[in-house]
C-alpha cells in the first residue's frame, strides 16, 4: 500500500479510531526499537512517561499528555482501545470530532495533575517511586462524559441492557475500592481524574457551559503552528452582491443544522437515544462525522 493510500485510508477514520492507531503504532514501535537495537526496554518511554515527583515532571512537562499513548503490554492497550472505540462510537454520534478531544486530552491532563498530585499530597505514597503511563484516564474521561449526560440510555453488555449511568457508577466504585490494594495506586487515581473531568464536563455543557472552549482555541493555534503556509490565490473578479448573498445563506444553512442538531440532543436528553426516529438516527451520525 503506497503513502498516499495509507494517508487516505487515516483520514477516513474517526477521531477515535485515529486515536487507536497512534496508541498501537506507539506500542510497536516502543518493543521493536529495543529489540532490534539490543537497548534497554525503558530507553524510549522514559522521556515520555509521567512521574510521580513535581521536580522531574518540571523537567519534562509535555509527559502529562505523552504519557497516554504508552502501554506496559498487550493487555493494558487491548483494553484501552476497546473501550476507546465503542464508547467513542456513542460519543461521535452525539458530537464532533473536536469535541471528543476536548474531553478526551482533557480527561488525560486532569489524570495525570490526580497521579502527581496524590504521590505529592498523601503521605501513604511519599516513598514510592511511580511513574504513570496508559491511556485509562482519556478513556475514563470519555465513558463517564456519555454516562453523565445521557444516563438513561441502554446499552447491550453481554446478554442484558444496562443503562449507562450504572455502568459509570460501577467503573468509578471499582476504581475506589482498588484503590489502596491492587498494587497500582497511581493508575485508580488516574482513573479518577479523567472520571472527574468527564462528569464535570458533560454537567457543565448539559447547561449551556462549554469548559473545553479554552483548550479547544488553544489546540487549534498550536495546530496553526504547523501547517504550512498557503499561496495567495490569484486575483479574481467578484460581485460583492453575489459573494454577501452566498455567505448570508451559508450561514443560515450553519445555524439551521445546528438548531436540528441541539433538537435531536434536547430529545435525547428527556426521552433517551431509543426514543430518535431512523431518520434522527442517521442525521446526527452524519453530523458527527463532519
Amino acid at each position: 500500500m503506497t503513502e498516499t493510500n495509507l494517508r487516505y485510508q487515516y483520514n477516513r477514520l474517526s477521531i477515535a479510531e485515529k486515536l487507536i492507531a497512534i496508541n498501537v503504532l506507539v506500542f510497536i514501535v516502543n518493543a521493536l526499537v529495543p529489540f532490534l537495537f539490543g537497548i534497554s526496554k525503558n530507553s524510549i518511554v522514559q522521556w515520555f512517561e509521567l512521574p510521580n515527583d513535581f521536580f522531574d515532571f518540571l523537567v519534562q512537562p509535555w509527559s502529562i499528555i505523552t504519557y497516554s499513548f504508552f502501554h506496559g503490554g498487550f493487555g493494558h492497550l487491548f483494553w484501552n482501545m476497546l473501550l476507546i472505540y465503542f464508547v467513542g462510537r456513542i460519543f461521535l454520534n452525539l458530537f464532533d470530532a473536536k469535541r471528543f478531544l476536548n474531553v478526551y486530552l482533557l480527561g488525560v491532563i486532569m489524570g495525570g495533575l490526580f497521579f502527581v498530585l496524590g504521590y505529592n499530597v498523601f503521605p501513604a505514597f511519599f516513598d514510592i517511586n511511580a511513574y504513570l503511563i496508559g491511556a485509562s484516564a482519556g478513556a475514563s474521561a470519555i465513558l463517564i462524559f456519555i454516562c453523565t449526560y445521557i444516563p438513561n440510555q441502554e446499552v447491550r453488555v453481554i446478554f442484558f441492557n444496562v443503562k449507562l449511568w450504572y455502568i459509570g457508577v460501577f467503573v468509578v466504585l471499582m476504581d475506589l475500592i482498588q484503590l489502596p490494594s491492587s498494587g497500582n495506586a497511581g493508575g485508580h487515581l488516574a482513573h479518577l481524574g479523567g472520571a472527574l473531568l468527564g462528569y464535570l464536563y458533560a454537567r457543565q455543557l448539559y447547561k449551556g457551559t462549554d469548559i473545553g472552549a479554552g483548550f479547544s482555541r488553544f489546540l487549534d493555534a498550536v495546530a496553526n503552528l504547523f501547517k504550512r503556509s498557503e499561496k495567495k490565490a490569484p486575483m479574481k473578479t467578484v460581485y460583492r452582491k453575489q459573494s454577501r448573498t452566498t455567505t448570508s445563506s451559508k450561514n443560515y444553512d450553519a445555524q439551521s443544522h445546528q438548531k436540528k442538531i441541539d433538537a435531536i440532543l434536547d430529545k435525547i436528553s428527556k426521552s433517551g437515544y431509543e426514543s430518535l426516529s431512523k431518520a434522527e438516527k442517521d442525521f446526527l451520525f452524519k453530523a458527527g462525522k463532519e
